[in-house]
């Protein structure tokens, strides 16, 4: 079975907006098109995503991209007590502790994000790996 591995909205934006670290981006979500891997964002990551390819492109090219990277990546939601627990972490960042903590409780083998503060506040139970270091340890 493919690993469930969770996109932050930064590798998204990465890929969509063709930043500095548009390669890696690319990389990670040709694994999820091809099915070696099984993508997960929540639906805060479509709003923030959306919200800057908007900016970007205007609202209908954003609904396009976004329509396109949701053919391979699933959206999916926390329950009420998994946001009380996130809040209770000792993650600092509101939106990065809810993420994580969805990610967590959907299983996810893998949480990507360029966010070096979520990696030094991450648990064992799922490491916040780089984009470069997914993609050293999975290509393996």
């Amino acid at each position: 079975m493919a690993s469930k591995v969770f996109l932050d909205a930064n590798i998204l934006l990465d890929l969509t907006l063709k930043r500095d670290n548009f390669e890696q981006a690319r990389r990670i979500i040709r694994l999820a098109v091809d099915g070696d891997i099984q993508a997960f964002m929540t639906p805060s990551v479509v709003h923030i995503v959306g919200h800057w390819l908007s900016k970007a492109y205007g609202n209908a090219k954003a609904k396009e991209i976004l329509l396109t990277l949701l053919a391979d990546i699933t959206v999916i939601d926390l329950p009420h007590e998994i946001a009380v627990n996130a809040l209770h972490s000792r993650i600092t960042d509101i939106e990065d502790a809810l993420q994580y903590y969805t990610a967590i409780h959907h299983k996810s083998d893998y949480f990507i994000s360029r966010d070096r503060q979520l990696q030094k506040q991450g648990i064992p139970a799922l490491a916040v790996y780089t984009p470069e270091e997914f993609l050293e340890e999975f290509e393996r």
